[in-house]
């Protein structure tokens, strides 16, 4: 648990190719099956503090246990801490963490952090699910990773998150993504 943030609940790797890394979760870690959504935009979009058009991305998230994987491919080069790193690092990676809390406890979380001094890289809202995402810039040199937080923690997202990780237990490895419509 991260005293600053809050438990860790996913940790998300940023990659060049979305169906490559989906494949290689599963074939060769065994993970999944994925559920992806694919080139969505992100409401209220700010990047390094200036509101901004979103990036169009695509998301794939499976578990393992109950540490949720998400992977994201950008697909456009429009400014994002995403594309940043797929600068530095083409082959993709890590990029971040994330704890899930209730929306009182977000935006808590949120003013405590801002006022200790910790800047936000980027935001967002997955108008789909009203999830509100907020990034904190905590990788300070390259072997470092973003910090984020999400109002998951709350009734409505249960369903959702419970039918990934169910699908992960029964999971027999014929399929590797499940497509989710918007």
């Amino acid at each position: 648990m991260s005293q600053q943030f809050g438990e860790i609940r996913q940790i998300a790797f940023v990659v060049p190719n979305i169906d490559s890394a989906m494949q290689y979760w599963a074939t060769t870690l065994g993970i999944g099956p994925f559920f992806i959504k694919r080139k969505i935009q992100l409401d209220n979009f700010e990047y390094r503090g200036k509101a901004s058009a979103s990036p169009v991305i695509s998301i794939a998230l499976a578990n393992s246990g109950a540490l949720q994987i998400e992977l994201i491919e950008q697909h456009d080069m429009q400014p994002s801490i995403f594309l940043e790193f797929l600068q530095r690092q083409p082959t993709g990676g890590l990029q971040h963490i994330a704890a899930w809390l209730s929306r009182t406890e977000f935006e808590q979380r949120k003013t405590a952090l801002i006022t200790q001094g910790y800047q936000v890289a980027q935001a967002g809202k997955i108008s789909s699910s009203g999830v509100e995402l907020l990034y904190f810039a905590t990788e300070q040199d390259q072997t470092g990773v973003i910090f984020e937080i999400a109002n998951l923690a709350e009734p409505e997202h249960s369903p959702r998150l419970e039918k990934i990780a169910q699908a992960a237990q029964q999971w027999d490895q014929a399929t590797i993504a499940i497509e989710v419509q918007q």
